[in-house]
């Protein structure tokens, strides 16, 4: 028995379609970003976010975003 081999992506995009239909699209999401490596540098990138603020300041920032007007 002979098979044919398929494209790769096309193998992936059938893989996606039945992840979505089989967990929705929010668990196959969540599924295929563990796969993922993201990028930057977490560190650097919180030090020029939030510098030496204290949890408190960094909550109060927070708070007074999440207030209307």
């Amino acid at each position: 028995m002979i098979t044919e081999m398929r494209p790769l992506i096309e193998i992936n995009q059938q893989a996606i379609h039945l992840l979505y239909k089989e967990l929705g699209v929010t668990d196959a999401v969540r599924f295929l970003k563990q796969f993922t490596q993201g990028y930057g540098n977490y560190t650097q990138e919180r030090e020029v976010l939030f510098g030496k603020k204290s949890l408190d300041e960094i909550v109060g920032e927070i708070e007074k975003r999440r207030k209307p007007g």
